[in-house]
């Protein structure tokens, strides 16, 4: 008899015990906003991702909103998000990569309607030489010379060795010269060229490393390797190619991403960007001392002849003249393999 009246006794008390923590979970999950922004983006800007999204958290909109990054050459990362990679907010060196990802069905088409025109960093090709500049190197025309080794990123991953081979190519458009004279110069160039690095960041640590003695760079990438105690200076040529980065959020992103995204495009994310020796798309950021540049006071010089993608016929126009497989002119002269 006494058995009986147990059995029901414990099976109640476990049942009680268990709906409590079923409650308690359910209680816990609804009372967290906590979310993820896996954020997939180029080398280079991890430093000024790292801080915008530690500075975002401490935001209203940033509350509970964890951005997680991955890294990587901008061309591999955008074939690693079509190829199935989670990812809520894309970062990359050159518009192709992004719009790769509107073709994909992973973007919106309207990406870029935005205030900023889907971009948030700019910044310049500049020329990296060893501290003291023992080369005597004053702009481009000195990397075509005898003893000159030259370190470049691999624009068949990087979007940064795009950069650099276009601004390299539209210095001679920019003093009057023809486009034959342009290939010209190029091919003097790429016989000068030790290393083709991944992407940028990898190719700035093989030259503070120690290979070559010229590494063709962001602005902002010297910059930040000179702020982090590495031993080399900058020019910032009288000739070179605005850098214009893009990022968007993907389909179905949260609002943690959208709004980070918006944080990002904001005065403030700019000047974060700026603090890490990126160019602000937002004119009236206030530029703070920036550690690293050559005048940390005034850290973007103006360029006396700055060529657009736009001046060029835009990115389609540009890929397929310069970067395309088969004829593609880089292509003709070994650059992009």
């Amino acid at each position: 008899m006494s058995t009986t009246l147990v059995r029901p006794r414990r099976l109640t008390a476990v049942l009680a015990a268990v709906t409590a923590a079923v409650v308690g979970v359910a209680a816990c999950s609804s009372g967290s906003s906590a979310s993820t922004v896996r954020l997939v983006a180029y080398s280079v800007p991890k430093p000024a991702y790292d801080a915008l999204g530690k500075a975002f958290a401490k935001t209203k909109d940033g509350k509970d909103v964890e951005v997680k990054g991955s890294y990587g050459p901008s061309g591999s990362q955008s074939k690693a998000v079509i190829g199935g990679q989670k990812a809520d907010y894309v970062g990359f060196s050159v518009e192709p990569d992004l719009t790769k990802l509107v073709d994909a069905g992973k973007v919106e088409k309207n990406w870029n309607s935005g205030p900023t025109k889907g971009l948030v960093s700019d910044s310049v090709v500049v020329i990296v030489v060893r501290q003291g500049n023992p080369l005597g190197i004053k702009g481009w025309d000195d990397l075509v010379k005898p003893g000159v080794k030259i370190v470049t990123p691999d624009p068949a991953t990087s979007g940064s060795a795009k950069w650099n081979i276009l601004a390299a190519y539209t210095h001679i458009l920019s003093e009057g010269g023809t486009d034959v004279a342009a290939q010209a110069y190029l091919k003097k160039f790429y016989k000068n060229i030790v290393s083709r690095a991944q992407s940028g960041a990898t190719a700035t640590t093989q030259f503070t490393s120690g290979t070559g003695n010229v590494l063709i760079s962001y602005e902002n990438e010297a910059i930040s390797a000179r702020a982090k105690g590495a031993k080399l200076d900058y020019i910032v040529p009288e000739q070179s190619i605005l850098i214009e980065n893009p990022a968007a959020v993907t389909k179905g992103a949260s609002d943690g991403a959208k709004k980070f995204l918006s944080y990002v495009e904001s005065e403030a994310g700019q000047e974060i960007f700026a603090a890490h020796g990126f160019r602000p798309v937002v004119k009236s950021t206030k530029i703070p001392t920036v550690a690293g540049a050559n005048d940390p006071s005034n850290p973007f010089p103006t360029v006396s002849k700055l060529t657009t993608i736009a001046q060029l016929g835009g990115w389609s126009a540009v890929n397929k003249k310069f970067f395309d497989e088969k004829t593609g002119i880089v292509t003709k002269i070994g650059g992009a393999g």
